[in-house]
C-alpha cells in the first residue's frame, strides 16, 4: 500500500472561492419572490382541496359498497 500525501490548501482560498461563487448568484427581486411564493402557496392549497375532495368521494363510495 502506498500512502499519497496531498497538499492541503489554506482555508483562506476556500473562503475566497466561496465568496466569489456567492457574488455570481443572481438573487430574485422582492416582487419576483412574492409572486413565486404566492403561486406555490395557491397551487398547494388548490391541490390539497382536490385531494381532500377525491378522498371524501372515494371514502363514501367504498362505504356504500361495503354496506351492500
Amino acid at each position: 500500500m502506498s500512502e499519497e500525501k496531498t497538499e492541503k490548501r489554506p482555508k483562506e482560498s476556500w473562503f475566497t472561492g466561496l465568496k466569489a461563487e456567492f457574488q455570481k448568484i443572481i438573487w430574485p427581486t422582492k416582487e419576483a419572490l412574492v409572486k413565486q411564493t404566492t403561486a406555490v402557496v395557491v397551487t398547494s392549497v388548490i391541490l390539497g382541496l382536490i385531494i381532500a375532495l377525491l378522498d371524501t368521494i372515494f371514502q363514501y363510495g367504498v362505504s356504500v359498497l361495503v354496506n351492500l
